[in-house]
């Protein structure tokens, strides 16, 4: 029996959670980093400022029941690969060692995408996918990749990248339309309320090379075409079947080259309602629920849990 403390401090979200390895309960808390009305996004300086401050009541808000931890694990990185390197890790990182080293604990390190894919595998009740090979989706704000998963000893997965955007990110898409209506950052729900209220029909054509996606010509299409028609749900929708057109072809092209491999879909934009039922309508694939969606720090705990145990 262990408790496991993981902290992921990601662009936009200061996060941690507790995971009982008997229960084999998570519970996490997080808050999002304040973005100026009309911005897109955040400078890397602030985002390290506003995790500092924030992650110490992020924390004590978890309830350890009067339990000490037996481990803490973070994310400290984007990516698992060299050169991935993002600022604002270095928040949960300074705490994470602070922790470790005060209460004489192991700490483990991993990737913000690996902790993104243990969640989703987490949340959608399909951790055995994390023993055997598969293809993630991991698609965000910063991300929009497609990824071949294999177990790996001494990290549990490792994730090799085999598709991705060759500009635009889907969330930035998102995001950008959003603001561009008036909506608040990050836009994706209030995006989805509206898209929900458009009732015809939506044709568009993903524009691939390969395997790999371009996104930015929705933005230019979809800004004139709100120009054309001041018509938000109109807009909306056609944004987020422009996401999930492109990801159905690039599953189609994926399970051509690697072959039918099961599917997890990751990352905060896959918390979308519309995007899902959209590829669930061609593919069988596994979804996190919202919460194991968007950023969070479950999959950091959930693979720290792992990493405890087989020392143990």
């Amino acid at each position: 029996m262990a408790l496991i403390l993981g902290i992921d401090t990601s662009n936009y979200t200061t996060s941690a959670a507790l995971f009982d390895t008997e229960s084999v309960v998570a519970e996490q808390v997080k808050k999002l980093l304040p973005v100026k009305k009309g911005d897109c996004g955040i400078r890397q300086s602030d985002a390290v400022f506003h995790h500092t401050k924030q992650l110490p009541d992020v924390i004590s808000s978890l309830d350890f029941k009067g339990r000490k931890i037996d481990a803490v694990a973070v994310s400290s990185a984007p990516r698992e690969c060299e050169g991935s390197y993002m600022p604002c890790f270095l928040a949960g990182v300074s705490v994470a060692k602070s922790i470790s080293a005060v209460n004489s604990i192991p700490l483990y390190a991993f990737s913000h995408q690996q902790g993104h894919i243990a969640a989703a595998a987490f949340g959608s009740e399909h951790t055995e996918l994390l023993s055997s090979p598969f293809i993630a989706f991991h698609v965000s704000g910063g991300t929009t990749e497609a990824l071949l998963v294999k177990p790996c000893e001494g990290s549990f997965i490792k994730a090799e990248l085999i598709a991705e955007t060759s500009d635009l990110n889907a969330g930035q898409l998102v995001d950008r339309i959003g603001v561009m209506l008036g909506l608040s950052f990050p836009c994706g729900i209030e995006l989805e309320k509206l898209a929900n209220t458009y009732e015809g029909n939506i044709k568009v054509k993903p524009s691939l090379k390969g395997s790999n996606c371009n996104l930015s010509g929705f933005q230019n299409k979809i800004a004139k075409l709100y120009e054309q028609s001041c018509d938000k749900a109109y807009v909306s929708a056609y944004t987020l079947k422009a996401i999930s057109e492109t990801l159905i072809a690039m599953v189609k092209s994926l399970v051509a080259e690697y072959g039918e491999l099961p599917l997890l879909f990751a990352g905060g934009v896959m918390s979308n309602k519309i995007i899902k039922e959209d590829i669930l309508m061609h593919f069988n694939a596994s979804f996190a629920p919202p919460q194991f969606s968007a950023d969070n720090a479950v999959g950091i705990a959930y693979l720290g849990a792992q990493k405890f145990l087989s020392e143990s």
